[in-house]
């Protein structure tokens, strides 16, 4: 069988320190339950470490945060030592009725006052999108954000000059000669969808209005690196969304921003985005300029239990 050592990603390689301090260590097996790296294993009532088991340590410090003598230390693949910190208390914790009022409270804002997004919110929701889980630590999810008015507008120029420029792309005689290609669906959704909603993007700022990024103050571009599961910056950008609601902040998640992206090589250069990143997703943020009276149910489409 062939060992590995490390799980390469975009911003590391090879293995994470372990270090264990056999005095303190009573040998509870926990860490070993909870390692997916597969390097510690128990042996005559001790924990041992093996760096040529299946991946090595990869660096997700669960071993060190279920340690109930916090005997050990995780160093390496952008994990610090100093990065284990005590969980808050119980108490402090949302419980499930205040997690779901603040859920349920949550509307894609599209109509923002002109009041700026302060930095220490920005910083905020910053720090709840770092907590997001991913595929394959540490994250490989990287975060632009355009803080400013001016700032949002100048992205949103440019993606509507690429939308202008690919306009072609979706007319019904493209659709029709690309739909053996791409499906029926495909071809559905740029009928009814994309093409319309570029030409009325294409309209509106023409008349000085902003129906792509709605004249919003803060907006955040998520993407990630080839390495990464292809979703993280999508469950990045729900835990933006979650923090921007309990700031008080309305947000919108925009996905054909991604798009253009992700076929404009001028927009990747221009923003310093790697060639070969996966797109993700685009969160606009701002102050609502309307206040919501109401809950709006939804439905899932399917719940299947096996």
């Amino acid at each position: 069988m062939e060992e590995y050592k490390g799980i390469t990603t975009a911003r590391v390689s090879g293995v994470a320190t372990v270090t264990i301090d056999e005095v303190a260590c009573t040998g509870c097996g926990l860490c070993v339950t909870v390692c997916r790296g597969a390097p510690l294993y128990l042996e005559s009532g001790k924990v041992h470490v093996d760096q040529a088991r299946l991946y090595g340590c990869i660096g997700c410090g669960q071993c060190a945060a279920v340690c109930p003598q916090g005997c050990i230390m995780v160093e390496g693949r952008d994990l610090h030592p100093d990065d284990l910190i005590p969980l808050p208390p119980p108490a402090s914790g949302a419980a499930y009725d205040q997690l779901s009022a603040l859920l349920l409270s949550r509307r894609s804002v599209r109509d923002f006052r002109s009041r700026p997004v302060a930095r220490e919110d920005i910083d905020r929701v910053l720090a709840a999108v770092s907590t997001a889980p991913m595929g394959i630590p540490p994250t490989d999810v990287s975060v632009l954000v355009f803080d400013g008015f001016d700032k949002v507008q100048a992205l949103a120029g440019g993606l509507l000059a690429f939308m202008q420029r690919i306009r072609w792309f979706l007319s019904p005689t493209a659709c029709a000669l690309m739909r053996p290609f791409i499906g029926k669906e495909a071809v559905t959704t740029f009928r009814e969808f994309l093409g319309p909603a570029i030409d009325v993007f294409l309209e509106k700022r023409a008349e000085g209005v902003d129906w792509l990024t709605y004249g919003a103050p803060l907006a955040m571009y998520f993407y990630t690196s080839p390495f990464s599961d292809p979703v993280d910056p999508l469950v990045a950008a729900t835990y933006a969304v979650v923090a921007a609601q309990s700031l008080g902040l309305g947000s919108c998640m925009l996905g054909l921003p991604a798009y253009c992206f992700r076929y404009s090589k001028h927009l990747r250069d221009q923003y310093g985005i790697p060639d070969k990143s996966q797109h993700g997703i685009l969160v606009i943020f701002g102050h609502p300029a309307v206040t919501y009276r109401r809950a709006i149910r939804r439905r899932l489409a399917a719940v299947t239990f096996v």
